[in-house]
């Protein structure tokens, strides 16, 4: 009986001392952890600007106010210039008309920003996905609306996120003069209204 009492007394003293071990480690390990994370977190907030993408978003007019949306959702000021666009066929109403396309945006985080070519489909939905770029493009697009269509009724829709989402606008139908003509009585026409050469005098 005493041998177990003392086998007893024995395997408790082994379990506190494993478990004050396991303490003074932990204890001695936190601190190099804490370290370590904060110098992680510092080293993130050191990256360079010119390295991340400052998401500047402002109006970038193509032909008249509130047509144009520049996003720099690239590093280094390079991004996106979206083309805004109304819809008026339903009468009375003036709605977005949205574009998959958008040209490249150039110096999107300085002073003189410009576009040239064409970006990339993924970078626009991904645009369209953000509710900063959704805001920005709902208040120009509503400008434009009051400008182009001052009576009509400003109707808001999302942007597609994908390209099944589009909805492909038929274009109007042609008109008489909006026909070429046909290219034989083009030249009809334009021999008669040819100068008749002078005749040559009988001597």
């Amino acid at each position: 009986m005493d041998l177990v009492i003392v086998a007893s007394m024995a395997s408790a003293w082994f379990r506190q001392d494993q478990r004050r071990l396991h303490s003074q480690l932990l204890f001695r390990t936190s601190p190099r952890l804490a370290t370590l994370a904060g110098t992680a977190l510092l080293l993130a907030s050191c990256t360079p600007s010119h390295q991340s993408a400052s998401w500047r978003i402002f109006p970038l007019q193509r032909q008249q106010p509130h047509d144009g949306l520049a996003v720099a959702s690239q590093p280094d000021g390079y991004g996106l210039h979206l083309w805004l666009e109304t819809d008026t066929t339903t009468r009375g109403v003036c709605r977005p008309r949205w574009l998959p396309d958008a040209t490249r945006l150039f110096n999107g985080n300085g002073s003189a920003p410009f576009s040239s070519g064409l970006a990339t489909r993924p970078e626009v939905f991904e645009a369209y996905g953000r509710r900063d770029v959704r805001q920005a493009l709902r208040r120009e697009l509503e400008a434009l609306c009051e400008t182009r269509a001052p009576r009509s009724r400003w109707e808001w829709s999302d942007p597609p996120r994908r390209l099944e989402e589009l909805k492909v606008e038929p274009l109007p139908p042609l008109k008489e003069e909006d026909l070429l003509p046909d290219p034989e009585q083009v030249r009809q026409q334009e021999e008669a209204l040819a100068p008749i050469p002078p005749q040559p005098e009988d001597n």
